[in-house]
């Protein structure tokens, strides 16, 4: 029997072999490229294996005190799951073992498990640490008290957070693997800075192994990401295609798909500029629906968790696309983003606060959104009592001519983050002109009010691509954007005076 210890500290070597017996047709074991060295499997759930065999060969599993066997079928295709296991650092090996070929995959663990996709926020490296030092601005950011994570590569090497990058030619199965990395050095360096500082802040808080793949593509908008033909009955946004045009099933079948069923927690998005830029609002909102619906039928369960990242403030208005633009495009699309909360166990936090540059569409605080998903994720998937979300509008209630404005998630109290009157606020009376509004905080409410209006009918808040409001809860995170009106087909009240 030819024995492939797929060792995981020598890459190069393992790769030369692969390519050397695939070449004598000696390996005919194939397992998908995201099984292999280091991996990280999902604790407390089944966790498929799966890959390629000659027909009829019988395939055997072992890890741990598990031994799984499965026949390949007609195609040659195969797939067994191992039962449910709890976390473990303890280091292990999977033996997979066929007719004539045996394949030793070393170092792994048992943990939590999440998938990070979208476009270049998403992508966005933590080797592009030359704008941390440069930050000026972040209300919850503890790393802040030692200096901007400017040195994270330096000082990250925790040996039981593990990282795997998809990269887009790797959809087919190979004879040895792409094995998975700690997340330290040159691997980190192309990683993911969002999905790696939200596997940090996880194993800060439940001490266990966090693996984190990261599937991202700078540009790309949201239909490459969808399964083919997800998009009929969706109406287009636009007939430009750009350089990652909207072909859907481009990313799906090679970068998405391939990962499945490998066994997960959840899911992490953050994706939408290119779509914004093509005015994308309601049909986003369907579009965001039908992959959340695909990527779980893809995973067989309708619950994973799937939270994203609403869009931050950027100048989308002085693009020079050839697209009509206005300062609520950004507004606009946030809206269509935040619809999708419809959707169950999803969940979206806030970047408002994020932003330095507003002609800067990749903002430098990585670290911290990667934080706040993960408050959203311990909160809602382990039970971590600590506030997730900043305040949220829940309803208006007019009182003479003042409106009352009552919040969820205040957490310890609302707040301006810097100590002056709350910002971004505007008001409309009957006849729908929106004026800039005065509003100040009491009793856990916020009081808007503005000269001229004496029966306040709506009011929006950061309904701008510049905002950059300070109203935030006294645990540091800002209030979602939002517009009391709820937007109805025709209607073309409801306007800026400016």
């Amino acid at each position: 029997m030819f024995v492939m210890k797929i060792h995981p500290y020598k890459p190069v070597f393992v790769m030369l072999l692969a390519l050397l017996y695939a070449g004598t047709g000696m390996t005919q074991l194939r397992l998908p490229f995201v099984i292999g060295s280091n991996m990280v499997l999902q604790r407390g759930r089944p966790v498929p294996v799966w890959g390629d065999a000659p027909a009829g060969e019988e395939v055997t599993v072992q890890f741990k005190q598990q031994r799984k066997t499965i026949t390949a079928d007609a195609s040659g295709k195969w797939r067994l799951e191992l039962l449910p296991m709890e976390a473990s650092a303890q280091p292990a090996d999977m033996i997979i073992t066929a007719k004539d070929t045996s394949i030793r995959l070393q170092n792994i663990l048992v943990g939590e498990v999440w998938l990070c996709s979208g476009q270049s926020n998403m992508e966005y490296s933590m080797r592009k640490n030359s704008k941390f030092e440069k930050a000026q601005r972040c209300h919850a950011c503890p790393e802040l008290a030692e200096g901007s994570p400017e040195n994270e590569l330096k000082k990250a090497g925790n040996p039981l957070i593990r990282i795997f990058l998809v990269r887009t030619d790797y959809s087919k199965p190979h004879p040895l693997r792409h094995q998975w990395d700690t997340a330290a050095g040159t691997p980190l360096k192309d990683f993911s800075a969002a999905g790696y500082f939200f596997a940090k802040e996880l194993y800060a808080q439940l001490h266990i192994p966090i693996g984190i793949i990261s599937s991202a593509v700078s540009g790309s908008r949201i239909e490459p990401w969808m399964p083919p033909a997800a998009t009929t009955g969706i109406t287009a946004s636009s007939k430009d295609t750009g350089s990652n045009d909207g072909a859907t099933g481009k990313f799906y079948n090679t970068m998405i798909s391939p990962l499945a069923p490998f066994a997960l927690r959840g899911f992490l998005w953050y994706q939408g500029e290119s779509n914004c830029f093509l005015n994308d609002t309601v049909t986003y909102t369907a579009k965001m629906e039908k992959l959340i619906g695909s990527w779980r039928r893809l995973w067989s369960s309708n619950t994973l968790p799937f939270y994203y990242v609403q869009l931050a403030p950027f100048y989308y208005s002085r693009s020079k696309d050839g697209r009509p633009h206005t300062e609520q495009t950004l507004a606009e699309f946030r809206r269509a983003q935040t619809a999708v909360l419809a959707v169950p166990h999803t969940g979206m936090i806030i970047t408002t606060d994020l932003v330095d540059n507003l002609e800067d569409i990749h903002p430098a605080y990585k670290w911290e959104v990667g934080r706040r998903l993960a408050l959203l994720a311990l909160a809602k998937e382990y039970g971590v009592k600590k506030a997730y979300s900043g305040p949220v509008f829940q309803k208006l209630q007019p009182a003479g001519n003042k409106a009352v404005l009552y919040f969820e998630h205040t957490g310890g109290g609302l707040v301006s983050s810097d100590n002056k009157p709350l910002s971004w606020f505007s008001i409309a009376g009957p006849d729908g002109v929106f004026v800039p509004a005065e509003a100040s905080i009491k009793n856990n409410t916020v009081i808007v009010s503005a000269p001229g209006i004496a029966k306040p009918a709506a009011v929006r808040f950061a309904w701008n691509e510049a905002a950059q409001p300070n109203l935030f809860n006294k645990n540091g995170l800002p209030a979602a954007p939002f517009n009391t009106l709820e937007p109805r087909r025709g209607d073309n009240r409801f306007v800026d005076s400016q």
